[in-house]
């Protein structure tokens, strides 16, 4: 496929801009341009072909069974994009006075008020552009809070092993020293490592709950408790909340700190990129400290408080990714107290009966646990290892495999702790007839293994772009054009 700047020819264009309405302002030559920009010379036929032949090789929730463990890539109702499509919310200007945006600030003190009743939290910013920006922001929220205390000798973050390795690195970012305990043969945390590691110099636990193994740890309320008893605080990673969403709440767990990816949960669209929302809540003694400015009602009226002297001041432009809240809200609205709860219901329910397809076949981990018939939560992790090793066939294999299957692949070699680890989410959205073609594929892709290995290590065949030399694309990247 050609880039946009190797199509049309000079003096092709289209006019897709308004007549400027206003007084036009001279630019300062210091600031002018030496030479006019290098833009393409198309016609508005060849852009719109030029985007679709694009879009065409993207493959999203909406094209098909998009597995992918960790990162809930549910479908994003239609509707959400209509309410954040309204012109109330995308007109204004995040700086305009505050009695004109009275919807505005409704909807990002509703949200607050009700994903605060979700996760057990007593207040909650949105400013947080991500996730990984979510849990930088609730590390200097802990970080604050001792500091306020005068207990500025904590300065470690226990971080279990298995953990998202965003966990570690916004840990570092923050300042904090990292300390890693192991799990469990279970995929659990292990208690007695938590002792050891736990004392003054404790800040707090990063922690997700179900883990990246997809088990809810029956112990929570003991490590909470161990972490609080040595004076530190409780992080809760809010990437694997579909599995407990309106079941269970971090707060009732011990957590003082929570990160919400409004983009995974709350059905916003994810990927590609963003934009998200990393959404944070924290307990009553850490408020002082979220973010500014905050919204607040003064004479029945809502507007922005910007004065909070303790505040770890703004961590984002603005208000944060607004209209992502937005489509979180109508979702919130539209599911309902019921039907949130069902959220995790059918997310569990379709994660255990698609393992409950493959577990004759490929192995899973934590084998211990499964071995008991422990089910899991909303996903699961299989292990390779012994496919490999038999037929040479490895993770990588089988996940390109499945593009040929029309199928995105699950995330690849993670966790760390399982080897030739893919971990599949098919989260609550998916339907029986899809759950069961996705078991058929995995099923297949298993026994051609056995007698046609050489025919999965050239996979894909049917996509677009076949299988790059990794090596050469981390070696030898070009991604800019060169002007002739």
């Amino acid at each position: 496929m050609k880039l946009i700047f190797e199509k049309g020819k000079p003096g092709r264009g289209c006019s897709i801009l308004p007549p400027c309405d206003v007084p036009g302002a001279a630019i300062p030559l210091a600031l002018a341009r030496k030479s006019p920009p290098r833009l393409p010379w198309v016609d508005e036929n060849e852009i719109s072909r030029h985007y679709s032949a694009l879009a065409k090789r993207a493959f999203g929730v909406n094209d098909g069974f998009y597995p992918l463990g960790s990162c809930t890539m549910k479908y994003n109702p239609k509707v959400n994009e209509e309410t954040a499509g309204l012109g109330g919310f995308t007109g204004i200007h995040p700086l305009q006075d505050d009695r004109t945006i009275q919807g505005a600030l409704g909807v990002l003190d509703a949200a607050g008020r009700y994903l605060t009743e979700i996760t057990g939290m007593d207040a909650m910013t949105f400013q947080p552009a991500a996730g990984a920006h979510g849990e930088l922001t609730g590390l200097l929220l802990i970080k604050a809070y001792h500091a306020a205390r005068g207990d500025n000798g904590r300065t470690k973050i226990i971080v279990p092993d298995s953990a998202h390795g965003t966990n570690p690195a916004s840990a570092a970012m923050a300042g904090f020293s990292v300390v890693n305990i192991p799990s469990t043969g279970e995929g659990c945390v292990d208690l007695a490592a938590l002792r050891t590691a736990v004392g003054p110099d404790t800040a707090g636990l990063m922690l997700t709950n179900p883990n990246t193994l997809g088990m809810f740890d029956p112990n929570i309320a003991e490590i909470t408790s161990i972490v609080h008893q040595a004076g530190g605080l409780n992080y809760y990673d809010g990437a694997n909340l579909n599995a407990v969403v309106g079941i269970v709440r971090p707060g009732d767990m011990g957590f003082d700190v929570v990160h919400l990816n409004l983009h995974k949960t709350f059905s916003t669209p994810h990927g590609g990129g963003g934009p998200g929302s990393g959404a944070v809540g924290c307990k009553a003694v850490m408020e002082p400290f979220l973010p500014r400015p905050w919204v607040k009602k003064t004479d029945g009226a809502l507007c922005f408080d910007h004065d909070r002297p303790q505040s770890i001041g703004q961590v984002r432009a603005f208000h944060g990714n607004f209209l992502v809240v937005v489509r979180a809200l109508t979702y919130l609205l539209m599911m309902g107290k019921e039907g949130i709860p069902e959220v995790a219901r059918n997310a569990v329910l379709n994660a255990n009966y698609l393992l409950s397809r493959l577990l004759d076949t490929y192995d899973a981990a934590p084998a211990e646990v499964y071995k008991k018939g422990v089910p899991c939560m909303h996903e699961f992790v299989l292990s390779l290892e012994r496919l490999k090793e038999e037929t040479g066939v490895s993770a990588m294999d089988v996940a390109k495999a499945l593009q040929d299957k029309n199928m995105h692949p699950p995330t690849m070699y993670f966790p760390l702790i399982v080897h030739e680890a893919l971990m599949v989410e098919p989260t609550e959205t998916e339907s029986l007839e899809t759950l069961d073609a996705a078991a058929d594929a995995l099923l297949e892709i298993y026994h051609q293994a056995q007698h046609d290995a050489a025919a999965l290590h050239a996979a894909p065949v049917t996509t677009v772009i076949g299988r790059p030399d990794d090596v050469k694309a981390a070696r030898d990247t070009e991604i800019r054009y060169r002007f002739q």
